[in-house]
């Protein structure tokens, strides 16, 4: 009898702890409960449920369009969740970028039909950024306004890696040549214009990798050409302040576009 009352506290032992798993796994999602909506929340239950994420946790980043979020995957990895708001979202901006994308040929312009296709095209753009060989973190899934993406940073710690215009670059002139260089194949190789690139849009990993690439958009855009040129003009400003002798914007682009032609 004593037996069978062990084996019965055992099962119930296994039990308790596989509801205490679960209950923790689900109870991550209460640490942004209270700022993204019931919608959303929805959806990232839906990837819970799919195995995609087992957990989410404080926010990496936050900005005028999403919040990045550091989440854990099914093999307790740390993946970037990247959210995008929906109900307080500025959409004005993104017509820009978006009419006129033959891969996105019905937008509308109500923030919950627009912003699932702004995310989607942020995950179709690192699809192709990351299959031309440049740094940027790597795809894993979409689902509606929520962007599963690989997490730069310091993997053991959880760190995330920081911004460019927060380190102390160990060579100035090579990086600068290297994030051209990323520029360059980004036109000639992925056949897209990141169009937003900046400091503020550079993370540091051991180099340069390149983020926030839903506004990137492909060498048909009619404004493609000025967007090139407008990102060369912000690298160049900011390494020039780091004592960096660059080479006239211009004179990068044509190159580059020179390149693509070829």
């Amino acid at each position: 009898m004593k037996r069978a009352e062990k084996e019965y506290e055992r099962y119930q032992s296994e039990l308790d702890n596989r509801r205490m798993k679960r209950r923790k796994d689900v109870d991550e999602f209460k640490v942004v409960e209270g700022v993204i909506d019931p919608p959303t929340l929805k959806i990232l239950y839906k990837l819970l449920n799919r195995g995609i994420i087992k957990a989410l946790h404080g926010a990496i980043s936050t900005g005028k369009e999403a919040n990045v979020y550091r989440g854990i995957d099914s093999d307790d990895h740390p993946v970037a969740v990247k959210i995008y708001r929906v109900s307080t979202a500025e959409t004005d901006f993104m017509l820009e970028y978006i009419i006129g994308d033959p891969r996105f040929k019905k937008v509308k312009r109500q923030s919950r039909a627009l912003i699932p296709q702004w995310a989607m095209k942020e995950f179709v753009n690192l699809k192709r950024y990351h299959g031309a060989g440049i740094r940027v973190p790597r795809p894993i899934d979409i689902e509606r306004n929520v962007l599963i993406m690989e997490f730069i940073g310091d993997v053991e710690q959880t760190l995330p890696a920081p911004l460019l215009k927060n380190v102390e670059i160990p060579s100035p002139v090579d990086t600068f040549n290297e994030i051209i260089d990323m520029i360059e194949r980004g036109y000639t190789k992925a056949e897209l214009v990141h169009a937003d690139l900046s400091e503020y849009n550079i993370l540091w990993d051991n180099g340069p990798v390149f983020i926030d690439v839903s506004q990137s958009v492909l060498l048909t855009h009619g404004n493609a050409k000025k967007y090139l040129l407008r990102d060369i003009q912000n690298i160049t400003h900011f390494f020039t302040k780091l004592g960096v002798a660059t080479e006239d914007p211009e004179n990068i682009a044509r190159q580059i576009i020179a390149e693509g032609v070829s």
